[in-house]
């Protein structure tokens, strides 16, 4: 079977090593890939993660067997609904499911409805209406861009000029384009954040093994937003008595209201979790793979993952067991100096020549320049991952590892993972 994955991150080539675990998967096609993902399969550059007919019609003129759409933008421009409609079995939310992540107010407004524990909030469509609310408001406050933003239309603000700086950024300035011209304001929550990924065909559901992520740019958890500078896994607050009334209270009332909303949600949902002192409350949903969550779920995951995503596919993950490793896993983001912010492209990557066993590089942000040289790309160059029996020992591994990649300007953060190092001490 020939497959064909979109998307071209670090994300999307853990999903790809994972798939090429499969005997029965000869070639998978990226689009668009990138230098590193090269390796592993073939990629198609000249066509983008958004350009939907290119994608359906490269997927029916090479006959592709089975597709996964990983990245949110395609899903929200209906890749999968486009796919389907071309007789392509797909791996993804349809575009009225995606849209529990492309609007923060559809998200907000059904677990309301449905009384799915989350922050309370409040949606504006106007600056003056948002800065009027703004003055009455406790502080920290969130303020969110409705539509899809590449993981930085959140913002923490923690005094009103904070506030209004961030409202005018997102609604004035267009930071995020269209998906600023609404905002949500709601209030700010505290206590462990924990990320649960999980497959699921519309009813069935099986969690797949807890994460967490490290947003800020800066050791200390300082700076801006980012998509993610490292992850580990599994998140050591995240209890098998809070994964049972996460599963009551959260996972299945979603899975329930999206069925009665005539949206079903099929493929990976991402639950942003924050296990407040009143309970578990979702701060987000995400309708794919997070990143970089997915460089350490993955490699924990036992069952074959081409054999789970056919069985949502056809409704049937009630009657599949999915089995998890007992095991750690830690990724180091090796991201351009600058990141978020500006950032320089094309500096040569030097790779070691062999890795462990138990380590894998993922590419994210790279390409082949013209004399076949990997070079950076992108913001998030590598994300280097390691397991282990205990996260300490896959912490040091990715470490050691992440030290003997170079290029110039390299930066990560030196203390991924002493958060849940700190938990488990306690």
């Amino acid at each position: 079977m020939d497959l064909l994955v979109v998307g071209g991150g670090g994300r999307e080539h853990a999903i790809i090593k994972k798939l090429k675990e499969n005997p029965v998967v000869e070639t998978i096609y990226a689009l668009p890939g990138n230098g590193g993902i090269a390796a592993d399969a073939v990629c198609v550059p000249e066509i983008g993660a958004t350009e939907i007919g290119a994608i359906v019609d490269f997927a029916v003129s090479h006959a592709v067997g089975f597709a996964v759409v990983a990245p949110d933008d395609p899903l929200a421009l209906g890749c999968v609904d486009a796919l389907h409609a071309a007789g392509i079995p797909c791996f993804g939310p349809d575009a009225r499911a995606a849209r529990i992540e492309s609007s923060k107010v559809f998200a907000k407004d059904l677990m309301k409805k449905y009384h799915i524990p989350t922050a309370r909030y409040e949606v504006f469509d106007t600056p003056a209406a948002a800065l009027a609310y703004l003055k009455t408001a406790s502080f920290p406050i969130v303020i969110k861009a409705d539509g899809l933003a590449l993981g930085k239309g959140v913002l923490i603000s923690r005094s009103y000029e904070e506030a209004e700086d961030a409202v005018r950024t997102m609604m004035e300035d267009r930071a995020f384009g269209d998906s600023g011209s609404r905002v949500v304001i709601e209030e700010f929550l505290t206590g462990p954040e924990v990320s649960v990924l999980a497959f699921t065909d519309g009813t069935a559901i099986a969690p797949m093994v807890s994460s967490m992520d490290h947003k800020r740019a800066g050791d200390g958890d300082t700076g801006p937003n980012t998509g993610g500078m490292g992850t580990v896994a599994p998140n050591p607050c995240y209890t098998e008595d809070i994964a049972r009334v996460c599963m009551d209270t959260i996972f299945l009332p979603t899975l329930a209201a999206m069925r009665a909303e005539s949206c079903p949600f099929k493929g990976c949902l991402y639950f942003g979790l924050m296990l407040t002192p009143d309970g578990p409350k979702v701060i987000e949903y995400n309708c794919r793979f997070g990143d970089p969550e997915t460089q350490v779920v993955l490699p924990l995951l036992k069952t074959d993952l081409l054999t789970v995503m056919q069985a949502v596919e056809s409704e049937t993950l009630g009657s599949l067991t999915v089995e998890w490793r007992h095991a750690s896993a830690a990724c180091v983001i090796l991201a351009s100096g600058g990141y978020p912010r500006h950032y320089e492209k094309g500096k040569p990557i030097s790779l070691p020549a062999s890795a462990p066993g138990n380590v894998t590089i993922y590419h994210a942000g790279d390409r082949l320049d013209e004399n076949g040289q990997l070079v950076t790309s992108g913001g998030r160059v590598l994300g280097v991952t390691a397991t282990g029996p205990t996260l300490r020992q896959a912490l040091h591994d990715a470490y050691a590892a992440a030290r003997a990649v170079d290029f110039d300007g390299k930066y990560l953060r030196h203390d991924i993972g002493q958060r849940a190092l700190a938990a488990l001490a306690d």
